[in-house]
């Protein structure tokens, strides 16, 4: 088995990237909703409820999505599980564009779900088990990187198309069937998962990508057991790691940080901007958004996971605070944006990588791929009645009303892990697991 920790970094960050393209369609199905949800309102005469179960009807396929990642991941393999991913996105895609019906939509919707939660899980998850120690933080917050740009990218074309007519929304949905069939055709390139391959005993292919990659013996984490159950996952040693995770993942969506992401034309109509401001808002958070996750990707090998996670979850504690009574008292549109962006800028630094980060490490490695899943189910439960609620409680408590809600749960969120949430930098995911779960 190769030795060598020479790693060659150029191959690495190739194939990482071209994993987290996935994190890209993610980020276009996530954003596209917010400069479709006008026309769909009037397309197919929405209320608060509809509205709520169109927008959350992708957290609902994302779950089940990550139900069937964790199970192929750890059968099949990463890459035919990515495979799947990059197929559904560009069918999904395109069954959108051509819905007629609301049933039709929210059915093409919770395919992109399916989708987007196989790529949530299989791409963090390969990335981190290709990457060296010291630069798999920066590594997995590629897959961050390019969820952002996916926002960035969707919320430009929603803002030059919305003045196309009334089915202009039918060309936001369509055109993701262009990146995701790149994505197709690059995951067709990608190798498969070492760990995964010595899991399953085939040391000669793993060996090979080993010397492609570059990096020492990693058998002895992965003896015994090839095909993780659910009592493994949830055994007295792995336990401790799959509640963190868990809570992480939640907590992750419960921040309520999706609410300005997916509602920005909510938001910013109830201070009185009209639909072009609206769309050009959402541009202005996609590139707060990507600023800002480059700045963690900076600093997550540096700083570390949890005092980002710290900084960032109080941080927003204290700026839906402000927001709340910003949207309450009818704030000038200018001044309401300042602080949009900036509970934006707070979680590009910190939840938004870092949670994705530590879920990708803290399981051990025999069961990660389920474990993973096990999380991200969660997460995706947590955004759909994230997205759900929203349209409710603002029509019964006011558009300001949720985010009190929310600044509660991030003061919690930052109890936890600074009383639960070790750091994790620096170390291999052998040394990980030995240390963290004692597995």
């Amino acid at each position: 088995m190769q030795q060598t920790n020479t790693f060659h970094h150029r191959y690495i960050l190739g194939i990482s990237f071209i994993s987290a393209l996935g994190g890209y369609l993610f980020g276009f199905d996530f954003a596209v909703i917010s400069g479709a949800l006008p026309f769909l309102r009037t397309t197919f005469e929405l209320n608060a409820w509809w509205e709520g179960f169109l927008t959350g009807s992708l957290a609902l396929g994302c779950m089940a999505g990550c139900a069937m990642a964790g199970a192929l991941a750890e059968r099949f393999g990463r890459k035919p599980g990515l495979l799947l991913a990059a197929l559904i996105f560009t069918l999904s895609s395109l069954g959108m564009a051509f819905s007629n019906t609301f049933t039709l939509f929210t059915t093409m919707r919770f395919a992109a779900g399916i989708g987007v939660g196989m790529a949530s899980i299989l791409s963090p998850l390969y990335i981190a088990e290709i990457s060296p120690a010291h630069l798999r933080g920066r590594n997995v917050s590629i897959n961050q990187l390019t969820i952002v740009i996916g926002i960035l990218v969707t919320n430009l074309v929603n803002y030059f198309l919305a003045g196309k007519g009334v089915d202009a929304w039918r060309w936001m949905f369509g055109l993701g069937a262009v990146p995701s069939f790149i994505f197709l055709l690059g995951v067709s390139r990608l190798p498969e998962s070492p760990r995964w391959l010595i899991a399953q005993g085939r040391l000669e292919e793993a060996a090979n990508i080993l010397g492609r990659i570059g990096a020492g013996d990693i058998r002895a984490s992965l003896s015994g057991e090839s095909h993780p159950t659910l009592k493994m996952v949830f055994s007295k040693a792995v336990r401790p790691a799959v509640i963190v995770g868990i809570v992480l993942a939640v907590f992750q969506q419960l921040c309520g940080i999706n609410i300005v992401f997916n509602y920005t034309s909510t938001i910013f109509a109830s201070v009185g901007a009209d639909l072009n401001s609206q769309l050009f808002e959402t541009i202005s958070i996609g590139i707060v958004n990507l600023v800002f996750t480059l700045v963690a990707m900076w600093q997550v090998d540096k700083l570390g996971r949890r005092p980002l996670m710290l900084v960032g979850s109080l941080g927003l504690s204290i700026v839906y605070i402000v927001l709340a009574l910003l949207l309450k008292n009818q704030a000038a549109v200018g001044l309401v944006s300042v602080f949009v962006l900036a509970a934006i800028a707070l979680y590009a630094t910190s939840l938004a990588p870092v949670t994705w980060v530590l879920i990708s490490e803290i399981f051990p490695n025999k069961v990660r791929g389920l474990a993973s899943s096990v999380a991200i189910v969660a997460l995706w439960g947590a955004y759909f009645i994230l997205v759900f609620t929203f349209p409710i409680l603002a029509e019964k408590l006011g558009t300001y009303g949720p985010f009190y809600l929310y600044a509660g749960i991030c003061l919690l969120g930052f109890l936890f892990v600074r009383s639960r949430v070790k750091e994790t930098k620096g170390k291999t995911l052998e040394q990980l697991e030995q240390h963290l779960t004692r597995h």
